[in-house]
């Protein structure tokens, strides 16, 4: 008879009563006389397996004795159900093969400093809590892809580095490339506007860099973020769009992670209220709002980690705000013909004090209005010819906006801080590992 099939512990349920083999790492080990019981992990889940000297003889119940934390192992044995068990099942024994012997395991179940932590991300991922969060990231991930292509948009990969600026020139990640000048970008929106023309509905996920002075809670240097942008789409598409997004994305964090959320301590009623539609406020009546609540800031303001807080903690679902002051917004925005003063831009801001997640509205479509704006950024027409040019082959209204995903897992998860949603973050001090 050959080896007994390989399965993961996400996948035990499926083969109780025959016998099995799993590949993993020792998370705990517990000895009681004749017995060994074995928290084993795989990445896909935990598992308890019980080492009976009875059944597996002196010489294969000593070796397990030399298990430490984090050693890796492959076990043969019988799952059976057991409800007193951790993930509900547990592993009957039969034969044990150690890899490798781990040393002392550095990062322990007792309160580390964050330095520590962060010193050791490598080591620190493989704890329940980060393998929750990493998990509900990846399905974040797996919904906005979903999301999209529900909608026939087409995926377009933008390039990391750009020969120009999207979000203002103060913060760019500047390289030499050859003997040029080259920038990380920060975006991928430039490059999604002249793929909407292309093929109408696109989106673009990737990394994007901001080389911001931050060391707030909400930042990194480096963040993910998914940008769909729409051909023939004006704000009042893109806000719709926004809330049907991050609606489904919550639902299906909700359906798919419930094990990681309890892991996570997250109170779900809280995720539970996201259901369409969200509140809807301009620029100026969140200033009238955020005034009559004791905010120093004045109509023409942008607003601060202060006032998204103070605005979106007086609601439960997330809220949209709209017409932004041109002067605070990027370049490429649209007025409001109505009120030329006013962008046809939105932010959408998480409750609980999370704050702006998504970003956008809608592109100046005419080639003259766009080029005097870049002129009025002190932004070179030269090297914004490209993105000129679509403004003079078939230009139409369009619109899109930007989702981080790192601040979307804080918020969704109930995180403090954005360092734990991305397996290993950029902050202003922090490069290694």
């Amino acid at each position: 008879m050959g080896a007994p099939p390989h399965v993961s512990i996400a996948r035990i349920a499926t083969m109780v009563g025959q016998e099995v083999q799993l590949k993993g790492w020792v998370r705990h080990r517990r000895p009681s006389g004749k017995l060994q019981f074995l928290t084993i992990r795989d990445g896909s889940g935990d598992i308890q397996a019980v080492v009976n000297k009875g059944t597996l003889g002196e010489t294969q119940f000593e070796l397990a004795n030399q298990l430490t934390q984090e050693s890796s192992l492959v076990v043969t044995g019988v799952p059976r159900a057991d409800t007193r068990a951790p993930g509900g099942y547990e592993l009957e024994v039969t034969a044990l093969e150690i890899i490798h012997v781990a040393e002392p395991f550095p990062v322990q179940p007792k309160d580390h400093g964050v330095g520590f932590l962060l010193d050791h991300r490598h080591l620190w991922l493989r704890s329940t809590r980060q393998q929750a969060v990493l998990k509900i990231r990846h399905e974040i991930l797996k919904a906005c892809r979903t999301f999209f292509e529900e909608r026939d948009f087409i995926l377009i990969d933008a390039p990391i580095f750009t020969p120009n600026a999207c979000e203002g020139t103060t913060t760019l990640f500047q390289t030499d490339y050859f003997e040029q000048m080259a920038y990380l970008t920060q975006s991928g929106q430039l490059y999604g506007e002249a793929a909407a023309a292309a093929f109408g509905k696109v989106y673009c996920l990737g990394p994007t860099f901001r080389a911001e002075k931050s060391k707030t809670r909400r930042h990194l240097m480096e963040f993910w973020m998914v940008e769909p942008e729409v051909a023939f789409a004006e704000l009042a598409d893109v806000m719709d769009l926004a809330e049907a997004f991050l609606s489904m994305v919550v639902q299906r964090v909700l359906e798919t992670r419930q094990e990681e959320l309890k892991t996570l301590e997250r109170d779900i009623s809280k995720l539970e209220a996201i259901v369409p539609p969200f509140p809807r406020l301009t620029y100026d009546e969140v200033v009238k709002r955020l005034t009559s609540l004791g905010s120093s800031m004045r109509e023409g303001d942008d607003f601060g980690a202060e006032e998204e807080t103070l605005l979106s903690n007086q609601f439960d679902k997330p809220v949209l705000v709209h017409r932004y002051p041109v002067a605070v917004k990027a370049f490429y925005m649209q007025a409001d013909p109505v009120n030329p003063d006013r962008a046809l831009c939105m932010d959408v801001l998480a409750p609980e004090g999370y704050g702006e997640i998504i970003g956008g509205g809608q592109r100046i479509h005419d080639y003259q209005t766009l080029a005097a704006r870049l002129e009025a950024h002190h932004l070179s027409a030269e090297a914004f010819q490209w993105y000129l040019d679509l403004r003079r082959y078939g230009s139409v209204p369009h619109a899109g906006f930007g989702m981080g995903i790192e601040r979307a897992v804080a918020w969704i998860c109930g995180l403090a801080h954005v360092r734990e949603t991305i397996p290993f973050p950029r902050m202003l001090y922090r490069l290694y590992p």
